[in-house]
């Protein structure tokens, strides 16, 4: 752990200022620091009473002393994270604030397990949400993960069917989506059939790219190895030994999503994930919408919720995502109180 030495400034009493004096090795430091010093100053920008100097090797909190603590944990966290590997920026430091603070633990233990590695770059939760949805995919054959955009409800699905097929847990991966417009229609897209669906199932073929050597990906895809097709596809098919993730689930009919479910074979498991407040259907509900309520009380099937607390993309796109929620909740009140009159 860093080297440290605490003087009081002021008078005694939790109040009172000190400062708190620690000394980082080199490499420690400069993970921690970020680029123009980000990440210390995403701390004091958690701890506004808090000063943070940095001189060197040196890091100085400055501030009231039950708040100079707080910090001093935050940052004692940090450098344990980036020893660990862990790969930090703003978001990662608030939430890493924000459990320390709620008592629910030490980031850097339960933040521990890597899924994948790749490039260099380690996949792993980074999230109280996102680690209990991981965890729930050990433990169940089928897992929802349902939440907002930005919450890595389909990353970290896709990187546990990696997972699963680099130790041999099962002998292939099928990623699916269904192919519904948003804004665009299938037939006014140019190229054939394959060439129209391909811009659905693009976003599974990038993920791919970065979680695999991009020289296997082709060659996997062409034994059969991995799949990525449309859900049509999956009709009148039983998927035995297989991970399989379907995307976008919100945009399934509840036909479909029953269709898709009973595809379940031996030995094989599924993540299903989606955003409810998304559905680009034109008409009739959500099969995801509807299948909370017809199997959640069924064994081995979890449903993990994810929220805005869960997104791990820039800081804004949390405040974006809350702002649209109280939108809807508040349209959502004038429309039954209109009904109600």
């Amino acid at each position: 752990m860093p080297s440290s030495s605490e003087s009081p400034t002021g008078a005694g009493g939790t109040g009172s200022t000190v400062r708190d004096d620690l000394t980082i090795d080199g490499v420690a430091m400069v993970q921690l620091l970020g680029p123009q010093d980000r990440l210390l100053r995403t701390v004091e920008q958690r701890y506004p009473s808090v000063r943070v100097l940095v001189r060197g090797n040196e890091v100085s909190l400055e501030g009231p002393a039950d708040d100079v603590r707080r910090a001093r944990d935050l940052v004692d966290e940090l450098v344990t994270m980036v020893r660990s590997g862990h790969e930090l920026g703003p978001a990662e430091v608030a939430t890493t604030g924000e459990i320390l603070d709620s008592g629910k633990g030490h980031p850097a233990e339960l933040f521990g397990a890597t899924i994948l590695t790749n490039k260099g770059k380690s996949i792993r939760a980074k999230t109280l949400g996102q680690k209990d949805y991981v965890d729930a995919i050990d433990d169940n054959t089928i897992v929802f993960g349902i939440g907002p955009a930005g919450t890595g409800k389909t990353y970290l699905a896709m990187a546990k069917a990696v997972q699963a097929l680099q130790r041999r847990e099962v002998s292939r991966i099928i990623l699916t989506r269904p192919a519904v417009e948003a804004g665009e229609r299938l037939g006014f897209l140019p190229g054939t059939l394959t060439d129209k669906i391909d811009p659905y199932l693009r976003p599974l073929y990038d993920a791919l790219g970065e979680m695999m050597d991009p020289e296997i990906v082709p060659k996997l895809l062409a034994a059969g190895t991995i799949e990525v097709a449309p859900l049509a596809y999956m009709r009148g098919r039983t998927l035995n030994d297989a991970f399989v993730v379907l995307d976008e689930a919100q945009n399934t009919t509840p036909e479909q999503m029953k269709m898709f479910l009973t595809r379940l074979g031996f030995g094989s498991k599924m993540v299903v994930t989606g955003d409810i407040t998304q559905v680009d259907l034109p008409t009739g509900s959500s099969g995801l919408q509807l299948v909370t309520r017809v199997l959640g009380e069924i064994d081995d099937i979890h449903f993990a919720r994810l929220t805005s607390d869960d997104v791990v993309r820039h800081t804004l796109v949390a405040k974006i995502v809350d702002a649209y929620t109280k939108f809807d909740a508040e349209k959502l009140a004038r429309l039954h109180a209109k009904e109600a009159q």
